[in-house]
């Protein structure tokens, strides 16, 4: 068994509470119990000694020297399902392991939460083992081992009691504190593994059968397909787009429609560095730029639940600063994120600190207010009262605040400044409240909020413009560029044809981008606090997309959404970055960059059915030529051609 397989080596499964990462080996490697911010039980991904794990996987064969050497492993999702199958082909035999959990019936939270695992032969003969390690607490604390029989378990930690189950024909074996077993299965046999998390003392769960088994499966397969009916994508990327809802969709809370940014904390942006944070949180930025993509796609449900948690916060106040909002918070709406330093764990792969908890939770960045009033009035429903009243508050309190130094979108640790994108979306905060005030006769002090939002613009066009490199750049102070601003056009700040805005998209292009691959920034030209380097950021590559569809550069778009398209792991997922070897990096997966692949895919479908209705189109529709450089000619309206291509 590898010790760290890579990142991109997982699936996820979840019920909606909480989410695990299952390996292509057959590891659960990560799981956290009851929520997705609780301490893990399963943690082999930050320390495969001290964190733990549950693998289950046919043994292989005889000769291969226990290196798996013959046996040929393919991981997939049934289609359109969060239910994951783990194949095994060796020269005895063809199996698979089955691993889901079926959502929470209930809309209250729960401390029951139930992985199931189901191992069957549909041809030959081949033996499976089992080895369940828990390590409660993150590796903290000890654990207790209760056997019930020669089919049931529990392990016992610090408020959380993990039970084992299995059906007949799985002997369950003690090894000290953990529990192993061995079990061989013909063609046509199944057996099944449950793990429940329940709080400590919690009543165990009734004894698992190969039926129930096989009914909780299909139940967890029908909710699936039907939560998936109502998508209004039809495009050309249909797999990978309905990939990404099922990921957003796992990746939301359910007793709060809270999204956290991905399943995981501390898995590095660099191999051995110090960027490894804790994204187990809801942060205002990231799930309010979901619920335009949630709408497009036709989840009505979904946005309105995330905006009545949104609006909460907006009328509870209660951040640690003081200010109206902070950029994250737990999934219940805690705005307690206190971050510490787990020194026990090794790291992936020796990538430390390992941090749990989030203390950019205390930074300040401005550009959250924009992000929160697009998503709130977006739906139509902040013309309720007392939403509008809270509202309304927030925006009188930016108008005297906009205009001050921030952290920024990238939360870096180098000290504020003038960010460029933190003032576009204050614009945009202002922008959207002046429509909504308008739109429901609401009561507002429009004049300001209106001379406010024009002060903002002028000064964005005013001191955000570097005349010598004719593009905006990151802050005011610097000629650095920052992807952030790809989402100028998007908002409305500017048109995506306005020569401005394809100048900055030229110089992003130039020095931002390199294979279809966007960075977000050059940190040794801006230095950010951190040691050590990055990838390139998923989501700006995705955003690199969208904008190049809409100024017209339609050729070098689809060219660049397919290579992207690429980097997805072997069932469709993304991680936060790609490494410079095409290795994925960061936390996984990354709920922002499965909500740009959907916007994504959804401008360039929308873009090339416009352009194929044109008369002349197909100058604009080519890709770029095989060494990587668009010809003059593919470069569309835009006249500047395709130069993001750089590794020909």
């Amino acid at each position: 068994m590898n010790r760290y397989p890579p990142i991109a080596e997982h699936g996820m499964v979840g019920d909606l509470q909480t989410a695990a990462l299952v390996s292509s080996e057959g590891s659960v490697d990560w799981w956290c119990t009851p929520r997705f911010d609780s301490p893990s039980v399963f943690a082999s991904l930050l320390d495969s000694e001290r964190g733990g794990h549950c693998r289950l996987a046919a043994e292989p064969p005889d000769d291969s020297g226990g290196d798996g050497e013959g046996m040929t492993v393919r991981q997939l999702y049934l289609s359109d399902t969060a239910v994951l199958v783990t194949r095994f082909m060796a020269p005895g035999g063809v199996g698979e392991v089955a691993d889901f959990m079926k959502p929470v019936d209930s809309p209250a939270p729960t401390d029951r939460h139930r992985l199931v695992r189901i191992a069957r032969v549909v041809r030959g003969r081949l033996t499976f083992t089992l080895a369940c390690r828990p390590r409660f607490d993150y590796g903290r604390a000890a654990h207790t081992l209760t056997r019930a029989g020669d089919h049931a378990a529990v392990f016992r930690g610090p408020g959380t009691d993990l039970h084992l189950q299995s059906t007949t024909g799985v002997p369950l074996r003690a090894d000290g504190d953990d529990v192993t077993a061995r079990f061989t299965l013909s063609a046509g046999q199944a057996a099944a593994v449950v793990l429940t998390g329940t709080a400590s003392g919690g009543p165990a769960p009734a004894p698992p059968s190969l039926g129930g088994v096989a009914e909780e499966l299909e139940a967890c397969r029908a909710f699936w397909l039907s939560w998936l009916r109502p998508c209004t994508y039809r495009g050309r990327w249909q797999d990978m787009v309905n990939r990404s809802a099922i990921t957003l969709k796992l990746l939301t809370y359910a007793p709060t429609g809270a999204p956290v940014a991905a399943a995981t904390m501390g898995l590095p942006e660099q191999i051995g560095g110090e960027r490894n944070w804790d994204y187990r949180y809801t942060w205002i930025r990231d799930a309010s730029l979901s619920v335009a993509a949630l709408i497009d796609l036709g989840f009505e449900a979904e946005a309105h639940a995330y905006r009545r948690w949104l609006r909460d916060r907006v009328e509870a106040g209660g951040t640690t600063s003081g200010d109206p909002l902070q950029i994250m918070y737990r999934v219940d709406g805690d705005p307690h994120l206190g971050e510490e330093v787990l020194d026990h764990l090794e790291g992936y792969r020796g990538s430390r600190p390992v941090r749990a908890g989030n203390a950019a939770a205390g930074q300040l960045q401005l550009d959250i207010y924009g992000e929160a009033c697009d998503a709130l009035v977006v739906g139509g429903d902040i013309g309720a009262i007392r939403g509008w009243q809270a509202l309304s508050g927030v925006v009188d309190w930016l108008a005297d605040h906009w205009d001050r130094p921030d952290e920024g979108i990238w939360e870096t640790r180098g000290g504020r400044q003038d960010f460029t994108y933190s003032r576009l979306m204050t614009w945009v905060a202002f922008d959207r409240a002046v429509r909504a005030a308008t739109r429901f006769s609401r009561p507002a002090d429009v004049p300001r909020w209106t001379a406010a939002r024009d002060r903002v613009f002028r000064q964005i066009v005013e001191r955000g413009w570097h005349e010598k490199r004719r593009a905006f750049v990151q802050h005011y102070d610097t000629d650095v560029l920052d992807a952030s601003l790809l989402l100028m056009p998007r908002v409305g700040f500017l048109s995506p044809r306005d020569p401005n805005w394809l100048t900055t998209l030229d110089a992003m292009d130039e020095e931002l981008v390199s294979d279809s691959l966007v960075y977000r920034y050059n940190p040794e030209a801006s230095p950010d606090g951190l040691r050590g380097s990055e990838g390139t950021f998923n989501l700006c590559s995705f955003l690199h997309v969208e904008a190049l569809a809409r100024t017209g550069r339609l050729g070098q778009a689809r060219h660049a959404f397919d290579k992207m398209l690429t980097y997805a792991n072997h069932v469709g997922l993304f991680a936060e970055e790609i490494g410079p070897s095409g290795e994925q990096l960061g936390n996984f997966p990354q709920a922002f960059t499965h909500l740009a692949l959907v916007t994504a895919a959804m401008a360039l479908d929308e873009e090339l059915a416009g352009a194929e209705r044109r008369p002349g189109a197909g100058r604009d529709l080519r890709p770029p030529a095989h060494g990587f450089t668009a010809p003059p000619e593919a470069a569309g309206e835009a006249g500047a051609g395709g130069r993001g291509d750089r590794s020909g």
